[in-house]
């Protein structure tokens, strides 16, 4: 029998006044989220909270025909949900949030992003970034413009090209491919990743036990001075796939939606 263990946690940094990030953990569906809000204060919080509540919706919904398909379908709820919110509430100020969702189905995971907000795996000790940002200076390293090595430090760097509630039509990307018993998953806000570099997420990733490795994760960051909201979770699969209920850790100090 697998087990899937998971750990969640978001704190709003060492500068934000507001956490604008929300996280989403559903492990008898297989499904967790990490989103983060824009759009200046109260908005970008209730942007990153609607994505999280029409997935749980959704979810809930579904049931035993839960799909990407479906989850796909339940974000591009949220994006009209929130460019109507815009128009209506706020005057057309903009609410937004990236959003990456992990969907666990048997032997395949799926993942659904839009925006910077990232999933990592790590399988047999290497570290692979499987998401890719929507962002302006990705594109530019994409089109060779700009050197991988520039793009966090560029002053574009803060400049998403996709996001939930920013047009009226999202673009969803989506990934799917098998698991493999011991793949650990780190889901993430760019709260986490501007401050640590890849290979010191993937140290802290080696450790025995995800509770503590997710913790270091976040030590480290607020170390680093945690300019903005961070927000993470660990999914680690250990055995034959199958979600155990009792198999799981939730900080109680942190914020889980």
């Amino acid at each position: 029998m697998m087990q899937i263990a998971f750990h969640a946690q978001s704190h709003k940094g060492l500068v934000r006044q507001l956490n604008e990030d929300a996280c989403l953990a559903l492990p008898e569906a297989g499904v967790w989220a990490v989103a983060d809000g824009m759009g200046g204060h109260a908005a970008g919080d209730i942007a990153s909270r609607m994505v999280m509540d029409l997935l749980k919706t959704a979810v809930a919904s579904a049931g035993e025909a839960l799909s990407a398909a479906l989850l796909n379908q339940a974000l591009q709820e949220a994006n009209r949900a929130l460019v109507k919110y815009s128009q209506q509430q706020l005057l057309g100020t903009l609410a937004g949030s990236t959003v990456v969702v992990l969907f666990i189905q048997q032997a395949t995971y799926h993942l659904l992003w839009a925006g910077d907000s990232r999933c990592y795996l790590l399988r047999n000790n290497t570290l692979e970034q499987l998401s890719h940002d929507h962002s302006q200076v990705n594109e530019m390293v994409a089109q060779g413009l700009l050197a991988a090595s520039e793009a966090e430090s560029h002053e574009l760097a803060n400049v998403i090209t996709r996001a939930v509630g920013v047009d009226t039509e999202l673009e969803v990307a989506i990934r799917s491919d098998s698991c493999q018993p011991g793949d650990l998953f780190l889901l993430c806000t760019d709260g986490l990743t501007k401050e640590l570099p890849d290979n010191e997420i993937h140290q802290y990733l080696k450790h025995d036990d995800i509770a503590d490795a997710s913790k270091a994760l976040l030590h480290s960051t607020l170390v680093a001075g945690a300019k903005d909201n961070v927000t993470s979770i660990l999914v680690e699969l250990k055995g034959h796939l199958n979600v155990n209920s009792n198999d799981k850790t939730i900080p109680l100090n942190r914020k889980v939606v």
